[in-house]
């Protein structure tokens, strides 16, 4: 089924230069727009950069500046040192002699690091404010479906980096509740 679901999305690769170049950018630069929304959005949703004392506004919001940033920071360094070494899953251009990526890829698929550093970041933000969690839910949509359509992960590989980016979300979430219940 993992094969079948590749394939199908695979499959719209190569069609149009304008849809590749879209996809390419999805699979590539988008997260680092999301990363950058995400913190632009906590600023301003906590009236740090307006605030005439962003320090003390800093200190007011840090219960969800500190989970979205961690949730980053440990998804990326999860899944480059820890994940990727454990799991050794081929990509699916290596797997497939007939699958032509749309950009260069290196080292092992199993789990999908931007789906990880994607959901997390949407899970953060979801248990901060709901709405702008669903968008960047969307988002982590987008950059994983991206990711299997451009030929260099299997849904798989996605589904797993969700499932890590989840994870990691809630328990900075429920790690930074418990501490700021120790004051």
């Amino acid at each position: 089924m993992n094969n079948s679901i590749f394939f199908f999305f695979y499959s719209l690769a190569h069609q149009s230069k304008i849809f590749d170049s879209l996809i390419i950018f999805l699979a590539v630069y988008f997260i680092y727009i999301a990363i950058i929304s995400a913190g632009i959005f906590l600023l301003f949703n906590y009236k740090v950069l307006p605030s005439r004392n962003p320090i003390k506004e800093f200190r007011n919001g840090w219960k969800d500046f500190v989970p979205a940033s961690l949730s980053v920071i440990v998804a990326w360094f999860f899944n480059k040192f820890i994940a990727k070494i454990i799991f050794h899953v081929l990509r699916p251009f290596v797997v497939f002699s007939q699958v032509r990526p749309l950009f260069p890829e290196t080292g092992f698929a199993f789990p999908s690091g931007h789906s990880a550093v994607a959901s997390a970041l949407a899970f953060a933000l979801f248990y901060t404010n709901k709405k702008i969690g669903y968008v960047f839910m969307f988002f982590a949509l987008l950059i994983g479906v991206s990711r299997v359509v451009s030929g260099v992960h299997f849904p798989a590989d996605i589904l797993a980096g969700f499932i890590e980016g989840f994870i990691i979300a809630y328990t900075a979430h429920y790690f930074t509740n418990f501490f700021s219940k120790l004051k």
